[in-house]
């Protein structure tokens, strides 16, 4: 058996998490699923992760380094809890073997020490020795029990840590900002340990909340909030800092922080996914989402906008321009294509230009011929459309062809149908360009 014992410095305190143990627990749950928490103390039962991490010197190493990430801690292992507790207890002790620990490292023999000193007994060697019906007689059962569990000859039982089913984690900063850029050294601090919670459900985050409180004695609002969405579920936290830094760049704090909280707020499952032994079958860089989002942090939403098709037949009418990333809730990014059958009656044999004006131009006529950069030849239509007879003012009666000008190359122009002007004379108007 492989048990490690854990706890945070005393001046770890210096990155004033609400609970440094629980910071710790969940980072230790990386290691194995039998993680117990025993007042300020971890206890890790790692006799099933040796292999896995590639021996035990690979393991503790590993452990220390990622704990480091959060605060300053110090270990200790053992063959049993017991023993990993009294070593890391006393430092002098750390390599000694289970007898030669001192009496004052086990909990259960703590309100008997004075007693055992005078008897001369001052290590767990010492109190195994003496009779077991006497110690059982003069200082409890539990003690015994204590005794047998350090040695393993009794089972060690201890309820196991649990992950919370929302992230939810406070930082208090170790002194006041008074900007809000500065909040985000301490954001990635929560942000760090939202990753770890988000490995271990194996899940990812599509929408969190970065709260903060300020100083109560200035005459303003108490908190502040800012809420984070992706339209793709994220797991590395990576890009949720660099979006939370385009956010902060925009606000303003009217009184000093003093404390962090980051709330999860929607998690979603990750699907499995099978990678690619290939190098150049691996994706690289950002995904155009997380482009998409950056780029909405930092102009604005109301300038990165994705066009959508709407059921309209008229051409100016057929698409709208929309935010990519709601102000309120992100959407996937969408292919930015109209229809070109279905609900807008148009045929796909038809040409359609790559460029629309946003408004028509009227062109000049000679001899019933169109002019645009010279006469222009049509090369195919009409495309006959008739409608908006319920929308007053805009009924749309016209023929639009392909034309070729033979300055402006192809163009997509239609005439007025007879009828539509007070003269009955056909009024033709350019309203596309072709690539």
């Amino acid at each position: 058996m492989l048990w490690v014992a854990l706890q945070a410095l005393p001046e770890g305190a210096s990155t004033r998490l609400a609970d440094c143990t629980t910071s710790l627990a969940w980072c230790a749950l990386q290691f194995t699923p039998k993680v117990a928490r025993v007042d300020d103390t971890l206890l890790l039962e790692l006799s099933a992760s040796e292999r896995l991490w590639r021996g035990r010197a690979q393991l503790l190493r590993q452990i220390q380094e990622s704990s480091m990430s959060i605060t300053p801690v110090r270990l200790a292992s053992g063959p049993t809890s017991l023993v990993a507790m009294a070593r890391l207890q006393a430092a002098a002790f750390a390599r000694s073997q289970p007898d030669d620990l001192p009496l004052s490292a086990l909990t259960a023999a703590r309100p008997h020490l004075a007693t055992l000193e005078r008897i001369g007994c001052t290590c767990w060697g010492q109190l195994r020795a003496l009779p077991r019906a006497g110690v059982a007689r003069r200082f409890g059962a539990p003690l015994l029990d204590a005794l047998d569990r350090a040695y393993g000859l009794q089972p060690e039982l201890y309820p196991w840590l649990i992950l919370p089913d929302v992230f939810d984690a406070t930082l208090e900063l170790p002194s006041q900002v008074e900007t809000a850029q500065a909040l985000l050294f301490g954001a990635n601090r929560l942000l760090n340990q939202l990753q770890v919670w988000l490995q271990l459900r194996q899940c990812g985050v599509l929408a969190l909340a970065l709260m903060w409180t300020m100083d109560a004695r200035r005459d303003t609002a108490a908190q502040g909030e800012l809420v984070l969405r992706s339209a793709e579920p994220a797991i590395d936290t990576a890009h949720l800092q660099r979006l939370l830094a385009e956010q902060l760049a925009h606000i303003s704090l009217p009184a000093p922080v003093l404390a962090l909280r980051l709330r999860s707020l929607e998690t979603q499952k990750l699907r499995g996914q099978s990678q690619s032994f290939l190098t150049d079958a691996q994706a690289t860089g950002d995904s155009l989402q997380q482009l998409v989002e950056r780029l909405s942090a930092r102009l604005g939403a109301q300038q990165v906008l994705q066009v959508q098709g709407c059921s309209e037949y008229r051409p100016e009418r057929m698409q709208t321009w929309h935010p990519i990333v709601d102000e309120h809730r992100s959407t996937a990014v969408g292919a930015a294509t109209l229809e070109r059958k279905g609900s807008h009656g148009f045929k796909a044999e038809v040409f359609y230009p790559s460029w629309l004006l946003a408004k028509p131009l009227k062109l000049a006529v000679r001899d019933q011929c169109p002019q645009y950069g010279g006469s222009l030849t049509l090369l195919s239509g009409p495309q006959r459309l008739e409608t908006a007879w319920w929308d007053d003012g805009h009924c749309a009666l016209r023929d639009y062809f392909v034309a070729r000008s033979e300055q402006r190359g192809l163009v997509w122009i239609f005439r007025e149908r007879l009828g539509a002007v007070a003269d009955d004379q056909p009024t033709w108007y350019l309203h596309g360009l072709f690539a």
